[in-house]
């Protein structure tokens, strides 16, 4: 009896907890344990612009769950999730390449070399993209320690 109610308090604070760690490092989750705020990962790369995502439609990958606009969207997920996550855990580029990991909003984002890239607001994307190359080399550099946190 102890076992389950000590795995049924675990599961009550994984649901609970929006930041969610994998192997790969933290992941940016809302209170529901959705990524990017609900929004399509797929829909950034097939229509070039963020649309939401319907909770129909969602799929798993490592701790995330992501939603879908369409079936068909989901099941391109589902064949290739990481052609589709977005870098640093959906946390914000240019902050993880400050040494942080802020939110994003999900309309802030670029496609850079085939990989979804996230910003905190189009402010600070106009701040990244002054210099995306070196940002991403610095934010890869971080990424190493704080997704071992």
């Amino acid at each position: 009896m102890n076992l389950l109610r000590r795995q049924l308090s675990l599961a009550l604070v994984a649901s609970l907890t929006p930041l969610a760690a994998s192997a790969a490092g933290p992941v940016n989750l809302d209170a529901r344990g959705v990524a990017i705020h609900g929004h399509d990962p797929v829909a950034y790369f097939a229509e070039g612009k963020a649309v939401m995502g319907r909770a129909e439609f969602s799929a798993t990958a490592g701790t995330a769950t992501y939603w879908f606009a369409t079936e068909a969207n989901q099941r391109l997920f589902k064949a290739d999730p990481a052609r589709y996550e977005p870098q640093y855990g959906g946390y914000c580029a240019f902050g993880v390449a400050q040494g942080y990991t802020p939110d994003i909003d999900p309309t802030a984002f670029r496609i850079v070399d085939g990989k979804l890239y996230l910003n905190l607001s189009p402010a600070v994307q106009t701040r990244w993209q002054a210099d995306i190359p070196g940002f991403i080399d610095r934010a890869n550099r971080n990424w190493a320690s704080l997704k071992s946190r």
